[in-house]
């Protein structure tokens, strides 16, 4: 059995219509849609509507936690658009997904990120695809639990959720032999970006998950340039399956 995992695909369609080949099923972990790109300031929803430039001095307010400024900045920019903001995001988010999830292959199992809008994923899903959050799927005769979306964060991307809430969804997976999620196990060297130059979030929940139960894999994405891509904890391999924009290939899985 052959399956490929994907994380952090950022609006990079051309890719992912090819992440399928020679797989018997593609594992999708999230961050479909590219809202701005730290690497390339053109890219992304936010310079589309207000330009590069803008982009540019957006980011690096938030590199500097100056959030107060970028939320001030942000707020100027999308007034000056007319409208509710939500609508300009909106358009703009589902003409991404429309795009991704043609380019998408079948099968597919598939869980959210946390700059994913779950509402709108069930409007262009297409046969073949499943979407799992708190639930687990067999494939190969393995079960994989799915535990989408990301924790709070002072970024506030629109798929953030409490800790409670995130537990729930770790614990409804219960024992499997994969467990899929967007963030990483609560492990210092899996979430240190080292061109970002800071700690993400992680979840105490799974890691604690993964030290009782012992899953074979401990699958995610999220961090895109980590310290440590993969660890080991008892015998759980834990893999930061890559970030999808920027290499274009899937990390593979056989058994």
């Amino acid at each position: 059995m052959r399956v490929h995992v994907v994380s952090d695909v950022h609006g990079r369609a051309e890719a992912l219509a090819r992440a399928g080949d020679g797989a018997d099923a593609l594992v999708c972990l999230g961050d479909l849609i590219l809202f701005i790109d730290y690497d390339d300031h053109a890219q992304g929803i936010f310079a589309d509507l207000f330009g590069a430039e803008r982009a540019r001095e957006f980011i690096a307010l938030r590199t500097a936690k100056r959030f107060d400024e970028a939320r001030a900045m942000s707020a100027e920019l999308w007034a000056s658009l007319g409208g509710d903001p939500r609508e300009h995001i909106e358009r703009n988010v589902r003409a991404q997904y429309a795009e991704l999830f043609a380019a998408m292959p079948a099968p597919a199992y598939l869980t959210y990120g946390n700059v994913d809008i779950p509402r709108l994923w069930s409007d262009y899903l297409r046969p073949g695809h499943r979407v799992l959050d708190g639930e687990v799927a067999e494939i190969g005769g393995l079960r994989f639990g799915f535990v989408g979306g990301g924790l709070k964060t002072d970024y506030r991307t629109p798929n953030e959720i409490g800790d409670e809430e995130f537990a729930a969804k770790v614990e409804a997976v219960g024992e499997v032999d994969v467990l899929c999620c967007h963030i990483p196990p609560a492990v210092p060297e899996l979430l240190y970006d080292v061109v970002a130059r800071r700690f993400e979030r992680g979840s105490e929940a799974t890691l604690e998950a993964i030290r009782r139960t012992q899953p074979r894999y401990a699958l995610f994405g999220h961090v895109h340039q980590p310290l440590a891509a993969r660890t080991r904890i008892g015998r759980t391999e834990c893999v930061n399956v890559g970030h999808f924009r920027g290499r274009g290939v899937p990390f593979v899985l056989e058994w």
